[in-house]
């Protein structure tokens, strides 16, 4: 990183902690990451660790206590170590998955926006017919076709979720393409490539980090769902989805082993939610000076 680089770094951080929701936002993720990178030193048991005092003489689960912080699950295990492991898997595809769609997204729009002709056309038209698929529904149907594992559903993930950032480049690259800069780049022999990585990306890198933020959000969410659903990572893996999905039918009598891992999903979509919008305002020219 440049001296240069690192500065406006340091500057979107500091306006980003002046900003109470944002830096209530900065705060739950570094919470979360902390806990999952941690994660082996903090959880008191093994996440599938079956635990014969986890279970009440009838074989159901512990509420909340000083042993078992957050309860146990219907087999004996602790719920806070297995929360703890499920931010891992969380953070994983969503750092993965909305990484790989980010990068397909924005290689597509700026490609087709910069290049236009036949080559814009198709890739602009691939692009509305994988956006006039539900999201969730193509998820579903693709999780379904593959064996689900960890790294299945970031590729799944990733595979639904690159068309809006795609649209957003596309847009912005084209704008570019014709502002009286480039232009004049071009009138005195620049080429392409240089017109591109020199006067082009620089422009589209805050938009990109502002989806890049954002999308970790839906990534969660959407991986949440399929976990749920049964199609995303598959136990004994855990996940914040998997261990609602195994605890639904006793909500009303154990409805711990639900609350927390759902508070835990909200609250890093949230997170995501939060830093992402504050960073769109401070990174927008149009935004300046109005804070």
């Amino acid at each position: 990183m440049t001296p240069g680089a690192g500065a406006r770094l340091g500057t979107v951080l500091a306006r980003l902690a002046r900003r109470p929701l944002a830096l209530f936002g900065l705060i739950v993720i570094l919470i979360v990451v902390l806990a999952a990178i941690f994660a082996p030193l903090i959880a008191p048991f093994p996440p599938n660790e079956q635990l014969f005092e986890g279970l009440t003489l009838e074989g159901a689960p512990l509420p909340p206590d000083a042993t078992f912080l957050l309860g146990t699950d219907l087999l004996g295990r602790d719920l806070f170590s297995r929360l703890l492991y499920g931010a891992q898997t969380s953070l994983i595809i969503g750092v993965v998955a909305n990484g790989i769609a980010v990068a397909t997204g924005a290689m597509v729009g700026v490609t087709a926006g910069f290049f236009g002709g036949i080559v814009g056309a198709v890739l602009m038209r691939f692009t509305d017919l994988m956006m006039a698929f539900p999201a969730l529904l193509l998820a579903i149907v693709l999780a379904a076709i593959f064996q689900p594992s960890l790294w299945i559903v970031a590729l799944v993930i990733a595979m639904v979720n690159w068309t809006q950032i795609a649209r957003v480049t596309y847009t912005e690259t084209r704008s570019l393409a014709e502002r009286d800069f480039v232009e004049a780049e071009s009138a005195i022999g620049a080429g392409r490539a240089r017109i591109l990585f020199r006067h082009i990306l620089p422009h589209l890198v805050p938009t990109i980090m502002v989806w890049a933020t954002l999308g970790i959000s839906t990534t969660v969410l959407l991986e949440a769902t399929l976990s749920y659903l049964g199609i995303g990572v598959q136990p004994p893996i855990p996940s914040w989805g998997n261990i609602i999905y195994e605890s639904q039918t006793y909500f009303t009598t154990a409805p711990w082993l639900v609350f927390f891992p759902g508070v835990a999903i909200i609250l890093l979509a949230l997170g995501f939610n939060l830093v992402g919008d504050a960073l769109r305002d401070i990174l927008d020219p149009t935004q300046k000076g109005r804070y």
